[in-house]
């Protein structure tokens, strides 16, 4: 099967195995979703992961999703998709959006790679907003 948006299909994977409190999901892999999985995995979101290659050359990204050992709650709370391929969200280096008033991240894809709202603004660039994470 064929998806006309693999952000979105990676990002459903995700919330749907949080709730239904998988300690492992498997995606198929891009490097897109590589270079989201690494921001994800610097940020503390997620507790490891690991790039597998299955039978028929294909990479997989198994991650290990992080919950809290007391009360089981997920270190992800809401992952949104922002810009869709229908329609782009670009924002410019000074109208970077602040997702919770700087808890959260919003993932940019940018000229310097996919990084978060605030090394984009540290960098003073602009990007396709891909996602919200809080």
């Amino acid at each position: 099967m064929k998806t006309t948006d693999p952000i979105a299909d990676y990002l459903t994977r995700l919330r749907n195995a949080i709730h239904a409190n998988h300690r492992i999901v498997e995606v198929p892999a891009s490097n897109i979703k590589k270079e989201l999985t690494k921001v994800l995995f610097d940020k503390g979101y997620i507790l490891n992961y690991k790039f597998e290659e299955t039978q028929n050359n294909q990479v997989n990204i198994k991650i290990a999703l992080k919950y809290n050992p007391e009360t089981k709650e997920s270190a992800i709370t809401k992952l949104s998709r922002v810009s869709s391929p229908g329609l782009r969200q670009y924002k410019g280096a000074d109208k970077l959006p602040k997702v919770l008033n700087g808890l959260g991240i919003a993932i940019l894809s940018t000229s310097k790679g996919v990084i978060t709202d605030k090394e984009a603004r540290a960098m003073n660039v602009g990007g396709e907003v891909l996602c919200y994470v809080y």
